[in-house]
């Protein structure tokens, strides 16, 4: 099958606000004999987009095709055959003309060429890869973060800031399924009402009430046993004053800016465990993004956990720059996507 030499993106080559962003046009990518070529139809827009466009994150190459995860078909196998029989290339279900999702740097463009042994990953019968596309990194976020960074258990009390986001539904319904009381934050009675639909089972409107005195009241004054705070710098602060002794801080986003230097006394009045995890390091090795991928798809396909996809945009500059501004305003409830190809 020929290619073209030349494809569309859409991408930066240079940090700052969504003027920055642009239609581009790049090289067909080279395709290693370890390599999967895959053909773009949907990607995820994610607040790490939005990191590495504002310069808050360093940007690996120039021009960067500003996605991190994206969904379509597999074009074309690895041409190494050792490869192709190999027990462990078996073991991650790809075939030609099959669908797959993938984290990866750089990926707002047509044509894909990544490395099989990596974090790209066989999407099963009865997913689209519009879901695919959607759910794959908040859904691999959540799912790391409620099993490794803080097991929730039946009978925790778990505290999600911006509960009616992506992840925040996500964290909601996981927590809900394993027995949790789920307390979350949004801004209006309207993400509340939603957020709800998703298991939590209390939700405080943060511009009209005082989260801490709320979250005490509802724990008996005890606090929880997580929090997952994906705000960073607004919310940091105050996590001390709610989280359980010997709860766990999950800070794992920058949505209102970087958290400000820890100093470790911090953690000693109630033996906080504090984290800043991010899930590329928890699908480090093959047994990792096995086990994590088949959990996630197993959760989508049974419909414990329900994708939400908020809004669709097109594959343009302009398109990708709404997204930008939609998601950081706070307008936004579930997933945004980009429409890559039909």
């Amino acid at each position: 099958m020929s290619y073209p030499t030349k494809i569309k993106a859409v991408g930066i080559n240079e940090t700052g606000g969504v003027e920055v962003i642009q239609d581009l046009e790049i090289p067909f990518p080279e395709v290693k004999p370890s390599d999967l070529l895959i053909k773009v139809e949907w990607a995820g827009i994610n607040f790490i987009d939005t990191y590495l466009r504002s310069g808050l994150y360093p940007i690996p190459q120039r021009p960067l095709p500003i996605a991190k995860e994206v969904s379509g078909v597999i074009l074309e196998l690895p041409s190494d055959q050792t490869i192709l029989e190999s027990p462990n290339f078996r073991s991650r279900g790809f075939k030609k003309g099959g669908r797959v999702a993938l984290d990866r740097l750089g990926s707002l463009q047509e044509y894909v060429a990544i490395d099989w042994n990596s974090t790209v990953y066989a999407v099963p019968d009865g997913i689209s890869a519009r879901v695919a596309g959607a759910a794959l990194l908040q859904g691999l976020t959540t799912l790391a973060q409620v099993t490794e960074s803080y097991e929730v258990k039946k009978g925790d009390a778990v505290l999600i800031h911006t509960v009616a986001g992506g992840v925040g539904l996500l964290h909601a319904q996981l927590a809900k399924a394993r027995g949790a009381t789920v307390i979350g934050t949004t801004s209006t009675v309207e993400k509340a009402e939603l957020a709800k639909l998703h298991g939590a089972d209390h939700v405080i409107l943060y511009k009209q009430e005082n989260t801490v005195e709320r979250v005490l009241e509802l724990t008996n004054g005890e606090g929880v046993n997580v929090i997952y705070d994906g705000v960073g710098k607004a919310t940091f602060n105050d996590d001390f004053k709610m989280i359980k002794r010997k709860g766990t801080i999950v800070s794992f986003g920058n949505a209102s800016g970087p958290v400000d230097p820890v100093n470790l006394f911090k953690l000693v009045e109630k033996n906080v465990k504090l984290l800043r995890p991010t899930v590329t390091n928890y699908t480090v090795t093959l047994e990792e993004r096995n086990y994590y991928s088949a959990e996630l798809w197993r959760l989508v396909s049974s419909g414990i956990l329900r994708i939400n996809i908020h809004a669709e945009f097109p594959f343009t500059a302009e398109g990708v720059r709404q997204a930008h501004i939609d998601l950081t305003t706070g307008k936004t409830t579930g997933k945004l996507l980009i429409k890559v190809a039909d």
